[in-house]
């Protein structure tokens, strides 16, 4: 269960990162409300990754949900591993 809710959570981050890549696409889009919050959630966590940009194009979000997918990888082989373990 802990597994499932943790896996949901990175989803979840993951859509909220797409999300605010896609606010970039429209004028004003971090300025709205809705944009703050999402920029609140989302900007602490792609900081880390603002180092891999070409030129003006930034990829962070790219590696960022890449470095969480990789997440729920190794979430799901420690699930499976620890299951494995108990039965």
């Amino acid at each position: 269960m802990l597994f499932k809710v943790l896996n949901w959570a990175v989803s979840a981050y993951i859509l909220l990162i797409v999300v605010y890549a896609l606010l970039s696409w429209l004028p004003g889009g971090y300025q709205s409300k809705f944009g703050q919050i999402i920029g609140r959630l989302v900007e602490p966590f792609l900081r880390y990754f603002e180092f891999v940009s070409v030129g003006p194009l930034g990829f962070g979000p790219v590696v960022a949900i890449i470095v969480l997918t990789l997440v729920q990888y190794g979430l799901s082989a420690l699930e499976q591993m620890i299951f494995g373990l108990i039965l």
